[in-house]
This record gives structure tokens, sequence and C-alpha cells, in this order.
């Protein structure tokens, strides 16, 4: 038995030498390992391909784009999203959302409590008073059941019981993610419910278009055609109220570096320890895609533009990150070496009133979509 569990060990240790091996070879776009991500529960790694120039790793464990391969200015392929080789160390970190969908409502809710057709639902909280990305066990922590649609797209679905994480209604969800020819890639929500609720879908990938694991993101040039945002209060929720980013750290609507005033001694940068606010980019979610942000990696040329059907898009700089977790490339992901741009409706919705609203009745369906569209930009 001695010599059988000796002879596994190293045929493994073999194949995880080869494969680091193969991972080195310069500019060569490498996905993990799929096995590294094969589990008792049906869990796995797909990896869609598109002879564009794009290359995806998507598990269903929560929904997650693990890698996202382009070619840069010089024809490298980098791997412009953060995340980790294998399901164990995505479970172990502190951090939780690496590019994992997120539900049932992305973003804040206040005391984790909200009122709806007279009833009140309590929700655990797990941000400080608050409740974030759906509880601790939300959309990113499930299982979901992956359906290959050939060589670019993958379908998601996951049954959401009444009463999950407090929610009411049991929901059907459906995300399908797939590679685009310009080169893009989309993500696309369907929902349905049997009973009243609220609802607010969104992916959290970390973005880094230089690479994962290259250095900061202050220098990556970011436009966001806003010219509203959503104040906060000092646990991160909005007070009810638009506030013009004219004359504030928050005008991107001309090109500037993410670092550019990311110091400014502002009430808001103070509460968010950097920019984790939301953007009025849209009055409402409307049946046309509009231009929410595009964004340019100062090193790589990478261009992203984000489009989508959502009013409201969260910018997060990466200001808790703390180069605790060492991601695939084998670097600490430290202090804001990655940004989010999360397409959504707005934080809080179900108790603020003159927002949008997240209302998601039995006679209707959600649907929105988001597509990150990418070019190259020359030196």
């Amino acid at each position: 038995m001695g010599i059988l569990i000796l002879t596994a060990l190293w045929i493994f240790s073999c194949q995880d030498t080869a494969y680091q091996q193969k991972k080195e070879k310069l500019g060569e776009p490498v996905m993990p390992n799929p096995s590294g991500f094969q589990g008792e529960n049906g869990t796995d790694l797909f990896i869609l391909e598109h002879d564009a120039g794009i290359k995806a790793a998507i598990t269903n464990y929560g929904g997650r784009l693990v890698s996202l391969w382009l070619k840069d200015r010089d024809g490298k392929w980098r791997d412009i999203v953060l995340g980790f080789d294998n399901l164990s160390q995505f479970k172990e970190v502190s951090e939780r959302y690496y590019g994992a969908t997120i539900g049932r409502y992305g973003n804040r809710i206040a005391k984790g409590s909200f009122q709806l057709n007279g009833t009140t639902y309590q929700l655990p909280k797990n941000n400080g008073p608050n409740t974030l990305h759906g509880g601790p066990e939300g959309f990113h922590e499930q299982i979901w059941e992956a359906t290959p649609k050939g060589p670019h797209a993958l379908t998601l679905q996951y049954q959401s019981p009444d009463g999950e994480m407090g929610f009411p209604g049991s929901l059907l969800i459906s995300v399908e993610y797939s590679l685009t020819d310009d080169p893009g890639l989309n993500i696309s929500y369907h929902v349905k419910t049997d009973q009243p609720t609220v609802v607010n879908l969104t992916n959290h990938a970390f973005f880094n278009l230089n690479g994962e694991g290259s250095g900061t993101i202050n220098d990556h040039v970011l436009m966001i055609p806003a010219e509203y945002f959503t104040p906060v209060d000092s646990t991160l929720i909005p007070l009810g109220k638009v506030a013009p980013v004219q004359k504030t750290p928050f005008d991107f609507r001309t090109p500037k570096r993410i670092g550019q005033e990311m110091e400014q001694n502002h009430i808001q940068l103070i509460y968010g320890k950097g920019y984790d606010h939301n953007f009025v980019v849209a009055g409402e979610r409307s049946d046309s895609m509009h231009l929410s942000a595009r964004v340019y990696g100062d090193k790589s040329g990478i261009q992203m533009e984000i489009y989508s059907q959502e009013p409201g898009l969260q910018f997060y700089g990466g200001n808790f990150m703390d180069g605790s977790h060492k991601g695939k490339s084998g670097q600490p992901y430290a202090f804001r070496t990655a940004f989010c741009l999360e397409t959504q409706h707005f934080p809080d919705s179900p108790n603020q009133p003159t927002f949008p609203s997240t209302v998601l009745m039995p006679s209707e369906s959600y649907q929105t979509q988001t597509l990150h569209r990418f070019s190259i930009i020359p030196e």
C-alpha cells in the first residue's frame, strides 16, 4: 500500500511540475489546471476560447471568472483577471468575491433589513452593520449547474430556495458567459421568481489590465461617463441622494489616472479608503446597452470598454487588498493591485424610495447583460 501511495504522489508531483513549467513559458496562455477545480459536489473548470484572440476559464463554484486571457500591444498573452489555480485557494481566502457571480443583491443593504409589501425581511449581516453581496452564503458560495454551449459560451443555473439568506421567493437564475468576436466577454442574466422579491445581480471580477500580479492599478487610465454619484455614510450606505461629480475626485468624465486624485482629503474617499462608490451611468435599467466605463492598461495597451443595461456602476479601487493572498502568478494581491467595475442597480435600493427599483414580481422576468469589449491602444 505504501509503495502505491508513493507512486501516486510521484505521478501527481511530476504532472504538477510539468504543468508549472508549461505555465512559465513566456507568452503562453495556460489556464489553471482543471483537476484543481474538480470536487465531490460537481465543481469543475470550463475553458472558453474564441479565435478572435480571447480565452476564459470559469468555475461553477460561485459562477466565477477565474482567468481572462488577451494579447497585449506586443502580442504577449496576459491574464487580466485576479484569481487562483485551484478551488481550495478560492475557499481559503478572506476575500470571498474574486470573479464571482453576486446575488441575490449585489452591494450593500443597510442594517441587513428591508420592507416589501408591508413585511420586514431580516438578512444576515456580513459587512459591519450591513449585508453585503447577498450575505455570507450568497450566490458566490453556491455550486451552479453548468452547461457548455460550444467553444464560446457556458450557461450556469442555480435554484435559490425561498428564504435563502433571508430573501423572499424561490428564484431560478441563469447566467451565460460568452466570448464575442470584438473580442469581448458578455455576461447575461435571467431570473424568474414565484414571489415578490428584490434582485440585483453583478459580476465581481478583479481586473488588472497589465496582468494579474503585475502591480498597482493607479496608473491605469479610467473614464466613467457619469455626471452624478451616490455619496455614502461611514458604513458605505448611500445617503439617499445623488451628488454631482463636477469639481470632485469622482469626476472621470474626462479620462484620468485612477490614482490621480486618490489621496485628496475628501470625506467620501476617507469613508471608502479610496474609491468604493456607485456612479449614475443611466436613469433606469434599459433595453439598450450604454457605455458605462472605459479603462486602459498603461503597460499592456489593453483597453476595456464596459457596456451594460444597468443604471449604476460600482467602482472599487482595491482599497481593502492587503497582500495576504498570492494569486495564479505567485505574486501577492497587494493594496490597489486590482479594480472592480460592477454594473448594477444602486446600493440599498430596497430602503431608498428615490432610487431605481429592484423589486421583481412573479409576472416579470429579470433580464440584463454586461459586455466587456477589448482593444489595443498603440504606444
